[in-house]
């Protein structure tokens, strides 16, 4: 037998908002022993743990954002002028600047070092040609005309100093290789010309696709990619003087537009062909992959000096704030970790916006330079910080997918904020509730219940417990007899 006190409240968060909570305390009779289940206890303390599990989550939306102050805003920009003027006075333009000798050296230095890797020995002349030659020879791809001497030359306007942009299968990307598997398992060979896709079947008698079975075949063709691609950093070894590299990824999108619309039957427009030769002609006075090394220096130095910055200010703010007692490693290295935070995002952020700006500025009065009354596209694209430009539009990327992280979150802290008033009411609730029935004098009707001499008092009790618990008074059942109905399915309370 088991008899049940069903107690309902309701708990106000709010005007606009309310929540009904139900709970039930059970008296149970099994085999002649009592026991009086009470769910308050367990309740409150469901309560409780649901209390701090919210707050635990308000703290940790709140943490999800930036706490830049106006010095952290004010370093960040400054870090952002100072890299735009290394850039403006070191990087120039190819052929101007001092860190594009610095990188096509390395480049010449690591090509040599490639070739030696692979058998080639110091020769008399120019060393660099000697090595760019084995490496050709060592990699040799039936894709690699130069248009001198070609029929190709005069039909499609290939030249030494075009024929690495024109050629899809020298441009350091997916379709890049993507091409060169094709034209080494086919001998052809595929590039843009004027807006248009050329293929050259049969392209070199001479060469042959080692390999004795497909997956062999195809990992000689990567092999010859990527190794006359290293080949061609540093021009061809016919090259006189700098060279024409490897073209930057930067600039041969233009081309895999016009590939890829072709391929899916779509006609170039006019604007794509305009952005491939201009690309091209930024290519030919310079712009490959050994210049675009150069202009990542300076990105990378304003970066690295915003996190450096970071890192140093949150050391001074940490030893500032704690006792030399309480210095903790791992709390240290936290407090000036500068790579997993919003914060330091940010200031990048400003950092990589104000070098553009900076960068932009000076590209634009070059071009009008240089145009003498006109703007010069060519001049503006040259002095312009392409990898400045794309690093920053990655981090505006960030930075507006953080916004709508931001906004949602702010709703989530807005319901947890009300749900956190409802529970706290609640568990106010459930305190007061908790004191109110730890009446145990009232509750010892239940060990009454096991003495049969005692059902007088034991429903008096029971009557009283009822009574406290706000029962409507003709429900109360105030003898046994009365129970013994109630469970026999009769109706206790008929009038009269």
């Amino acid at each position: 037998m088991r008899l049940s006190f069903k107690m309902k409240g309701k708990i106000m968060a709010n005007r606009e908002s309310s929540k009904e909570i139900a709970f039930l305390l059970e008296l149970s009779i099994k085999d002649e022993s009592y026991g009086f289940r009470s769910s308050i206890a367990k309740e409150l303390e469901r309560a409780r743990g649901q209390l701090v599990s919210i707050e635990e989550s308000i703290s940790t939306i709140s943490s999800i954002k930036s706490d830049c102050d106006k010095t952290d805003y004010i370093l960040a920009a400054s870090a952002g002028v100072l890299s735009g003027f290394l850039d403006i006075f070191l990087v120039k333009k190819p052929n101007e600047s001092l860190l594009t000798d610095i990188t096509d050296k390395w480049f010449a230095e690591k090509t040599i070092a490639f070739a030696k890797l692979l058998g080639w020995k110091n020769t008399k002349g120019d060393i660099l040609s000697s090595a760019i030659r084995f490496l050709e020879k060592k990699f040799k791809v039936p894709y690699d005309q130069t248009g001198r001497g070609e029929s190709a030359g005069k039909i499609f306007e290939l030249s030494p100093s075009n024929h690495h942009f024109k050629s899809l299968a020298h441009n350091p990307s997916l379709l890049g290789l993507f091409f060169s598997v094709v034209d080494q398992f086919t001998n052809s060979s595929h590039f843009v010309s004027k807006g248009e896709l050329i293929e050259l079947v049969d392209a070199d008698e001479g060469f042959e696709l080692k390999g004795s079975d497909t997956p062999s075949k195809l990992f000689c063709a990567l092999s010859n990619w990527l190794g006359h691609l290293i080949s061609d950093t540093s021009g061809s070894s016919g090259s006189k003087g700098r060279g024409m590299g490897i073209p930057s990824p930067l600039l041969t999108w233009t081309n895999d537009i016009i590939v890829l619309k072709r391929k899916f039957g779509i006609e170039p427009n006019r604007f794509d062909r305009k952005a491939a030769e201009l690309a091209m002609e930024t290519y030919k006075n310079g712009f490959d992959i050994r210049f675009m090394t150069a202009q990542a220096i300076p990105v990378f130095i304003n970066e690295m000096f915003v996190r450096l910055i970071y890192s140093i200010r949150r050391l001074v703010k940490y030893f500032a704030q704690t006792s030399v007692e309480e210095y903790s490693l791992p709390q240290i290295l936290k407090a000036s970790n500068p790579f997993t935070n919003l914060t330091v995002r940010r200031m990048i952020n400003v950092a990589h916006g104000t070098f553009c700006l900076v960068d932009i500025s000076d590209a634009t009065i070059k071009g009008f330079i240089k145009g003498k009354g006109s703007f010069s596209s060519i001049d503006f694209l040259l002095h312009l910080n392409i990898v400045g430009v794309g690093r920053f539009t990655v981090s505006i990327y960030g930075e507006i997918k953080r916004g709508f992280l931001h906004f949602k979150n702010k709703r989530l802290i807005n319901d947890a904020a009300k749900e956190l008033t409802l529970l706290n009411n609640y568990v106010e609730g459930l305190k007061i509730l908790s004191e109110t029935y730890k009446n145990e004098s009232l509750l010892s009707f239940v060990s009454d219940l096991e003495n049969s001499d005692m059902y007088t008092l034991a429903f008096d009790k029971s009557s009283r417990l009822a009574a406290l618990r706000n029962t409507d008074e003709g429900k109360i059942l105030k003898s046994k007899n009365d129970i013994d109905l109630y469970f026999l399915g009769e109706d206790v309370y008929e009038e009269g």
